[in-house]
């Protein structure tokens, strides 16, 4: 297709055969090639040079409870931590919480969480005769052996744990989607930044190609 050719024929005598021209047309041309390119590309570079300079200058303050936690943040920082607060968010509901059905208070000495002593009997199995049957002249007794749990001390228990107060989850929680809707917002203000259109293409391809 970027081939061409023309050719003429002309007979040894003038009586010999005579032939027609033939000739095959160039139909691509690479400097056409080229323009198609750069015409192509060129929208493409100016679009992403567009985005990528509004994100440099697009930038917006984290505010909560009219305060401002982080100011004047770039917009691809707020994707981060859109991000890195799904993944805390994901954390915080794993978070392991105290049993309910305990009764729980802080011990400093561990510096965990503990219950209230329980005192629980302990027993052991201590072996008992029954006599079924006196002996006799004839027949000895018929005794049988059974085990009786006598109490013989006490457990007192007391139960510790690391996990958390179902209150101080829920707490924790709140913080966090209290922040993501921050960041959430502050990415859309940062987003509605008057954009400029960047004319970038032009430039490159014209040295390029030019």
């Amino acid at each position: 297709m970027l081939a061409g050719i023309s050719r003429t024929y002309q007979p040894k005598d003038e009586e010999g055969e005579q032939l027609p021209p033939e000739s095959t047309r160039v139909q691509v041309k690479a400097e056409d090639v080229l323009r198609d390119t750069a015409v192509t590309l060129t929208r493409l570079f100016d679009v992403t040079a567009t985005k990528d300079w509004a994100n440099c200058t697009a930038r917006a303050d984290v505010k909560l409870d009219g305060r401002v936690l982080v100011a004047d943040v770039p917009v691809s920082y707020l994707l981060f931590l859109e991000k890195q607060l799904v993944d805390l968010n994901a954390v915080v509901r794993k978070l392991p919480v105290l049993d309910a059905s305990e009764s729980w208070a802080q011990d400093p000495s561990t510096d965990s969480w503990k219950t209230e002593p329980v005192r629980t009997l302990r027993t052991k199995k201590v072996p008992r005769n029954h006599v079924k049957a006196e002996a006799t002249e004839k027949h000895p007794a018929q005794v049988e052996v059974y085990y009786e749990d006598v109490p013989v001390g006490y457990w007192t228990t007391v139960k510790f744990s690391g996990a958390l107060p179902a209150r101080r989850v829920n707490e924790l929680l709140d913080r966090v989607e209290k922040l993501q809707q921050a960041v959430k917002f502050a990415r859309e203000e940062a987003n509605g930044t008057d954009v400029v259109d960047r004319r970038v293409g032009d430039a490159v391809f014209g040295y390029l190609f030019g």
